[in-house]
């Protein structure tokens, strides 16, 4: 065994919490069980084509072929047009 685990181990128990809150004695104390009348009817909102996923997908159409395109026009016009004008460095003869 890894002495980082050795060090880490203290029988089994779980560490103490320090503010001495345990969040599952509190929900067993309060006997109210989580029950929503609604749940089933809005749960089409969050699965399918509707999930967060697809959402966000589905936010932008058409964004990944705009930033494409317009990555390669600016590599095109980098690489293939010339600038014919040269703003001051005219010679006066």
């Amino acid at each position: 065994m890894q002495p980082s685990r050795i060090m880490r181990y203290n029988g089994g128990e779980p560490k103490p919490n320090i503010t001495g809150f345990d969040m599952r004695n509190f929900l067993r104390a309060t006997g109210n069980t989580r029950y929503d009348p609604w749940e089933r009817a809005e749960a089409w909102r969050y699965t399918g084509r509707f999930s967060r996923f697809n959402r966000f997908k589905n936010a932008f159409p058409g964004l990944g072929i705009a930033t494409v395109a317009f990555a390669g026009y600016c590599l095109y016009e980098h690489f293939f047009m010339q600038a014919d004008h040269h703003h001051g460095d005219q010679e006066h003869h």
